[in-house]
């Protein structure tokens, strides 16, 4: 089966089994395109801008905390404004994956107060 043949099956699976691709095929090093990579063993396995250890969820829950983009690039200076505008792409196309590793780091956060 060719990537032509196959597009219209993968667009059509919700954001949950895309999500699910996503993790089947970077179960060995992968590149996810424009500069996000997946690597089992690395910030487990969550999507990083590619060669570093930042989490594309971190510096969406930064930017949500108020955090400007010029805050992210001095708080990360090996962080360019392309791989934040490649974070922001992952993540509005994996928002659920995002969601949920932002909501599984609160929860173990917020265990460890208790």
């Amino acid at each position: 089966m060719t990537l032509k043949e196959l597009e219209p099956q993968l667009l059509a699976l919700s954001e949950e089994e895309k999500a699910q691709v996503v993790q089947l095929l970077s179960q060995g090093k992968i590149t996810l395109g424009r500069g996000i990579e997946k690597k089992p063993g690395v910030c487990g396995g969550s999507a990083c801008i590619a060669g570093t250890r930042i989490a594309v969820w971190g510096l969406v829950e930064a930017r949500r905390i108020g955090y400007s983009e010029a805050d992210l690039l001095t708080s990360y200076p090996p962080l360019s404004a392309t791989d934040l505008a490649n974070a922001w792409a992952y993540a509005e196309a994996f928002s659920e994956e995002i969601e949920t590793e932002i909501r599984e780091n609160d929860e173990v956060m917020y265990e460890d107060l208790e």
